[in-house]
């Protein structure tokens, strides 16, 4: 029986580099959650279902839970805490909040990922597109009208900032 491999990672999180030292195997959301204490990434599923986990690596919706660091090497990686701030929250975290779409809160953070990387690589979705983004989240809570209603409202607001000279 070989010993698991051990070796020194380099990470963008949030725009800030950092080491870590871990098995290749070790997925992403251990070291985000555990090393790096960031906690707006949550563990569902844990195999790549249910979308809790989802982050932002080099702008895509990826599952943290089940992406080994060995995969990352030079990635750029955006969790719910870089894409906006209490007090300056991007304006999708902003419409969640308008439009009350969390309800238990564990769902959301990886909902509002799916949305950011939709709209960073197709600034205008209709709501097929939207749904689609959305497939592979689950949300026992049924807050679901909710939560499409808060993301067409960032959408329709991005879209409408681009207009505005």
């Amino acid at each position: 029986m070989t010993a698991p491999t051990t070796d020194e990672f380099e990470l963008t999180v949030n725009g800030t580099r950092h080491r870590v030292v871990a098995e290749r195997s070790t997925p992403l959301l251990y070291i985000l959650r555990q090393d790096l204490q960031l906690k707006g990434v949550r563990f569902g599923c844990g195999t790549g279902h249910c979308g809790s986990c989802t982050v932002l690596v080099d702008g895509r919706a990826v599952q943290s839970c089940d992406l080994p660091l060995d995969a990352l090497r030079s990635a750029a990686v955006t969790t719910i805490e870089g894409l906006g701030s209490a007090t300056a929250p991007h304006p999708i975290q902003q419409a969640f909040v308008d439009e009350q779409a969390a309800q238990c809160g564990y769902c959301i953070n990886g909902i509002i990922m799916s949305v950011a990387a939709l709209v960073a690589h197709n600034p205008a979705p209709d709501d097929a597109a939207l749904l689609g983004a959305l497939d592979r989240h689950l949300c026992r809570c049924g807050t679901h009208v909710r939560i499409l209603r808060a993301a067409r409202r960032a959408i329709d607001a991005m879209v409408a900032a681009k207009e505005t000279p």
